[in-house]
């Protein structure tokens, strides 16, 4: 009986074939990746044709990408069909760089891509973070980066992390500076339209805040949004309750834009970051944590136009206000239902929940002429407008047009509360925190701070975004037609306390605009 070895012997393997199966396992030690599918086959693309595709024979690498924008004529961060979004550009330049190879463009998924927040439309970030696997070789990333990025968007740099990182969810909280100019705390600068008018022909005559009010005056169902109206006179229309007249075309015409192609279009562009709700018993943990943080200080040697002095009259920030405007912020402090500072987000809903690591109004920067307070909240993350909205809300029991008692109760989930919105020019988001995974990893991997980017952060924040915020100020006055509009015809809500006093103020305004029309109406009849 013959063994098996005989057939071997009888029908013996050519020597090539024995070479070509001990070569085969070869090309698996140059796989760039073990982490998915994907980078087995972009490994034996490179390994088949290394001459065509040289870029590919290199390894991904997990990283951490620090980089700043300037928000002016971006749809906000996120990428949108249709919409100029800084995550499009940045995707398009990864590509660019060699980082992305072309199997993977427009696909961020293959490539494990993540974002540490979102911005809304037209909001600057100068401590912006997005994780994923990328060649970063041959050396020299950032440079190529920066060479295929518009001057509006900066790469900082990068570091290695681990390879289950993610920019989202290993974000321990973020922190987001709004300025606001100190002039917007002054009741007595630029008051409603209604006070404006009534100073014509009087010694005191706001003449220079006549054609800005009337800009910033608002219509039906568009309160707490920027309108710039074209200075003419009002046809027939409705007449309200103070005197002012209404044109209905216009009301229909606008809200129905404003429906169809704002609301919609920015809810999917504008920052929802990830509900992470926390009770109270660990905010002193995180409040320990976040003071090792040190708040930020501003270089008044910046590029910019920094001057002495402020624009706002005789309204100084001094001590007296900021305590004040310190005491009204820190109601928000803690863990909330922040569902009256949204939209389209029900009480009920459990991403309402937000906690708030701290909020305050230290200090100030004067830029080309304009005093601005820089007003910092931190927070494990922030719903569709609600740091705006905390602003608004803020900025209206300073201007005393509503009881500081409001905030208490905006912030109770039985009660619905129209809050203003603050314009987004003013806000930026200045840093991301890993707290937690750098205390994991600190042994064998870099700290993903923005400590190694601090000098050229703040160079780019002066010479991008301050300017930016100041020199829309100066131009279109956006704040200054925004506080025209703070009032308690635009948002009857902010002038009531009880509970059961407190509608739905879209509503509210619509009724106003009702009973003023029949009321006009029937004096017309007589």
């Amino acid at each position: 009986m013959k063994s098996p070895d005989s057939k071997s012997d009888k029908y013996p393997p050519p020597t090539h074939k024995l070479e070509t199966e001990q070569s085969e396992p070869e090309p698996k030690k140059l796989k760039m990746s073990t982490t998915t599918t994907d980078d087995d086959e972009d490994t034996s693309t490179a390994t088949a044709a290394p001459e065509t595709n040289k870029k590919q024979r290199y390894k991904r690498r997990k990283i951490a990408i620090f980089f700043a924008y300037c928000g002016v004529g971006y749809q906000g961060m996120q990428k949108n069909p249709g919409a100029k979004t800084i995550e499009s550009d940045l995707e398009e330049a990864l590509f660019l760089s060699g980082a992305v190879p072309e199997q993977d463009r427009n696909n961020p998924k293959r490539y494990d891509w993540a974002r540490s927040a979102r911005t809304d439309k037209g909001v600057s970030a100068c401590g912006q973070v997005v994780s994923g696997r990328f060649y970063i070789e041959p050396p020299g990333l950032v440079e190529r980066l920066n060479s295929n990025l518009s001057s509006q968007i900066r790469i900082f740099g990068y570091k290695r992390v681990t390879a289950s990182f993610n920019a989202k969810k290993f974000c321990d909280r973020r922190r987001y500076v709004y300025l606001i100019p100190v002039f917007a705390l002054d009741p007595s600068s630029h008051p409603d339209r209604e006070s404006v008018l009534a100073s014509l022909g009087s010694g005191n005559e706001l003449v220079k805040c006549l054609e800005c009010s009337e800009r910033g005056r608002k219509v039906v169902g568009l309160m707490g949004k920027r309108i710039f109206e074209s200075k003419g006179t009002v046809e027939s229309g409705i007449t309200s309750s103070s005197g002012d007249a209404i044109e209905e075309s216009n009301i229909k015409e606008e809200s129905r834009a404003y429906l169809e192609n704002g609301e919609n279009h920015k809810f999917n562009s504008e920052s929802i970051e990830e509900a992470k709700v926390v009770d109270d018993s660990r905010a002193s943990e995180i409040a320990a944590v976040e003071a090792e943080i040190p708040a930020k200080n501003v270089d008044t040697d910046a590029k910019v136009n920094l001057q002495e002095g402020a624009k706002g009259g005789g309204y100084f920030y001094g001590e007296k206000e900021r305590e004040n405007f310190n005491r009204i912020l820190k109601y928000y402090v803690g863990t909330h239902n922040f569902h009256n500072f949204t939209t389209r987000t029900k009480a009920e809903d459990p991403a309402a929940q937000r906690f708030i690591v701290s909020f305050n109004a230290n200090a100030t920067v004067t830029v080309q002429g304009i005093e601005f307070v820089k007003c910092e909240v931190v927070g494990q993350s922030f719903m569709l407008h609600q740091i705006r909205k905390m602003i608004g809300l803020a900025v209206a029991i300073m201007r005393d047009c509503a009881p500081e008692s409001l905030i208490e109760k905006a912030l109770q989930k039985d009660v619905n509360i129209n809050v203003p919105t603050a314009p987004e020019v003013g806000l930026y988001l200045e840093e991301c925190f890993f707290t937690s995974y750098n205390q994991k990893w600190k042994d064998s991997h870099e700290e993903v701070s923005m400590k190694a980017y601090e000098e050229e952060a703040e160079d780019f924040k002066m010479k991008h975004i301050y300017s930016h915020i100041a020199s829309t100020e100066h131009k279109e006055g956006a704040v200054a037609l925004w506080l025209h509009s703070l009032n308690h015809r635009n948002y009857p809500d902010l002038r009531v306390v009880g509970s059961e006093d407190i509608s739905d103020g879209r509503c509210g305004e619509m009724e106003n605009a009702v009973k003023s029309r029949e009321s006009h109406e029937n004096l017309t009849v007589s």
